[in-house]
This record gives structure tokens, C-alpha cells and sequence, in this order.
């Protein structure tokens, strides 16, 4: 078997921020010569399908700034320092939809982007959902939708639903409907 490792020569870090931190390692090959990598470190991150007893998915309508555009994605956040990724999941629900929940079940983690950052996001279903009231970060701004899943997949369609995470969960959520019908 080939060795396939980077073996990390010198690390410097380019900039330290409130959600990333961006290094630039210089790494020895599996050959024997260097290369650069950037990388970007994340503390990681949740996500909650989140589905209603009238069967309809919770999602969260968002305008996202490096895509410039507005988009719908199921409930999702950071990781704090040291935060359990099931209270952080319950925590994201509640603060961005109102939604409680009864239990929650891991389904998926995943890297978002394993050629350039180290973010893992893992995404819990929601159960036995309590409505309340939501409130959200001062600084995040967003309104809750439900959709049933033939709207939701039209949505995706229309690149409305256009993300990672929320594409994942909306198969994850169909796959469970065919499965059990």
C-alpha cells in the first residue's frame, strides 16, 4: 500500500477570526517534495431536519452573504468551544425556528470541503417538534418555512434550497418516506 501522507514541514497562521482561522502549511508529499496547502479551521457545526406532524420540513429562509444571495436550509450553527453537538443542534432549532424538540437522533456527519477546511457538520433528526418562539442571533436575521417535500424538491430545482447540508437531509428525509411507505 502507497503511503499517501502529508507530513507538515512548517505551519503560519494568516488570520484569526471570529468563525475561521486560515493557516498556510508547507507539507513534504508522499514523494518526497513540498508543496503549500491553505487551510481553513473550523470549530465545526449542526444541522437539524426538522419535520412536522403535518409532515413538512422546517426551514429557515437566509440571505447569505458570500453567495449574495437569499436561500432556504434547514436549522444549522457553530459549535461553540467544548459544546456537545446534540445540545448545540437543540439549542440551533429552538433559537432560529421556535421548534422544540422531544429527541433528537443523529443521522450524518460529513466534511463540508476536505480539500481546504476541516469543518464537520453533523446533522440530528428532530422529534415530537413543540412550536414556540424563535430568537435568533442579533446579528442573523431569518423566516421560517415549511414545506411538504414535493415543494421542497421543486425548491431545490429552483436552486432556492442550494447548500450542502440542507440538499443532504431533503434525500435523507425522502429516502426515510420511501422506505416507510
Amino acid at each position: 500500500m502507497r503511503r499517501l501522507e502529508e507530513k507538515t514541514i512548517a505551519s503560519k497562521s494568516i488570520f484569526d477570526g471570529k468563525i475561521i482561522r486560515l493557516q498556510v502549511d508547507e507539507v513534504e508529499l508522499p514523494n518526497g517534495n513540498t508543496s503549500t496547502r491553505e487551510i481553513v479551521k473550523h470549530p465545526g457545526a449542526v444541522a437539524v431536519l426538522a419535520v412536522t406532524e403535518e409532515n413538512k420540513l422546517v426551514l429557515v429562509r437566509q440571505y447569505r452573504k458570500p453567495l449574495e444571495k437569499t436561500i432556504l436550509e434547514i436549522p444549522a450553527g457553530k459549535l461553540e468551544p467544548g459544546e456537545d453537538p446534540m445540545e448545540c443542534a437543540r439549542r440551533e432549532l429552538e433559537e432560529e425556528t421556535g421548534y422544540r424538540a422531544e429527541s433528537l437522533h443523529p443521522l450524518v456527519s460529513f466534511y463540508t470541503s476536505p480539500g481546504f477546511a476541516d469543518e464537520i457538520i453533523h446533522i440530528y433528526e428532530a422529534r415530537g417538534l413543540k412550536a414556540g418562539e424563535a430568537h435568533a442571533d442579533p446579528d442573523e436575521f431569518v423566516e421560517v418555512v415549511e414545506l411538504e417535500m414535493e415543494e421542497a424538491f421543486d425548491r431545490l430545482k429552483k436552486e432556492e434550497i442550494h447548500d450542502a447540508k440542507t440538499v443532504t437531509a431533503l434525500y435523507i428525509w425522502q429516502n426515510r418516506s420511501l422506505i416507510s411507505s
